[in-house]
């Protein structure tokens, strides 16, 4: 029986060169946007909340002194870094648009200074390292009555700590926990611990001396003394 042979047909498919062109180019672009991501640093730091931290601390803590490169500082989080300084309470760090760094800080409140160290809302006292001089002194030993007194006066308004000078532990056979507060306009608080949010209406209770001194007692009676 005879063979039939067949004859085979190879059909060469054409290169589309303009397909691979633009396939190059786009490896190439995403190159380039690769390379320029992450070469692209940190172009502005907004910090908020600090009163007396300065910014260029809290950069220094966010090791962003010398604004890196932000792939990299997207993988990196300061915010326990931060948190060594015992003046920051929390703090919490946003990254936008990759290259912006949002550091919002919430600082524990200055209460007194005592035996030369600053007392903190935390109950640490610490170096008074930035120099703060506008809270009051602590003139005697507080100690035995130290954790109350931190959380009765840091519920002191920040404008009516500012007025107080001197502060004097003077318990009594009645109240143990009975303070006198020396205000800046010369005017004697008596109050305690209890009662301590009394303070707070300081401006009002002062408008009923009339422009003289006294001494006011919050701490039994709530009355004025007028000074001669």
């Amino acid at each position: 029986m005879a063979t039939k042979k067949v004859k085979i047909t190879v059909t060469q498919k054409k290169v589309n060169i303009k397909k691979i062109l633009v396939l190059l180019i786009i490896i190439i672009g995403l190159g380039f946007f690769a390379a320029y991501i992450i070469k692209k640093p940190i172009t502005n730091i907004y910090i908020s909340g600090n009163k007396i931290i300065s910014d260029k601390r809290i950069i220094e803590l966010a090791k962003l002194n010398d604004y890196p490169q932000a792939i990299k500082y997207y993988f990196y989080n300061p915010k326990n870094n931060i948190l060594k300084d015992e003046y920051i309470k929390d703090v919490k760090i946003t990254q936008k648009q990759l290259s912006k760094i949002y550091i919002e800080v919430k600082e524990y409140k200055p209460i007194a200074i005592y035996n030369d160290e600053l007392i903190l809302s935390s109950k640490k006292k610490v170096a008074n390292k930035y120099n703060i001089d506008y809270v009051p002194y602590v003139t005697n030993d507080i100690d035995g009555i130290y954790d109350k007194f931190v959380d009765s006066f840091a519920k002191i308004d920040d404008d009516i700590l500012l007025k107080i000078s001197h502060i004097e532990y003077a318990p009594n056979e009645v109240d143990k926990e009975r303070f006198i507060l020396y205000m800046v306009d010369s005017n004697y608080v008596h109050v305690t611990l209890s009662k301590i949010t009394k303070i707070n209406k300081y401006n009002s209770i002062v408008n009923e001396l009339d422009n003289k001194k006294g001494i006011i007692y919050l701490d039994s009676g709530d009355y004025l003394e007028i000074k001669d």
